[in-house]
């Protein structure tokens, strides 16, 4: 069974950076996409940004120009580099592997990990 490995979650200070790794177990042939997803309670899972095998990327409004989405295919790892971080981006990100088609369809989970933007 595939597994992916969220890492690099933490406590940052407004504006500050992070970033996130997800590693999978092993290839997926299947699957031609990965994703970061966050989420807060109470609130639906946010989709963040995407990156197919072709190298498409595609980010949510409210993360363009601060977040970027890349791969290692060497080490079958996504990252998700984060700046200029804001309180309100306090959530659970998780990692997730799927197919696009025009739309993302996460069909793989990692377990997220707790990302804290607080002073």
């Amino acid at each position: 069974q595939v597994q992916l490995v969220e890492s690099g979650g933490g406590l940052v200070q407004p504006g500050g950076s992070l970033r996130l790794s997800c590693a999978a177990s092993r290839i997926i042939f299947s699957l031609n996409a990965m994703g970061w997803y966050r989420q807060v309670p109470v609130k639906e899972r946010e989709l963040v940004a995407t990156t197919t095998t072709t190298d498409n990327t595609n980010y949510a409004d409210s993360v363009k120009g601060r977040f970027s989405i890349s791969k290692d295919s060497t080490k079958n790892t996504v990252y998700l580099q984060m700046n200029s971080l804001e309180p309100e981006e306090t959530a659970v990100y998780y990692c997730a592997a799927g197919r696009n088609s025009g739309s993302f369809y996460p069909r793989l989970w990692g377990q997220g990990t707790q990302v804290t933007v607080s002073s």
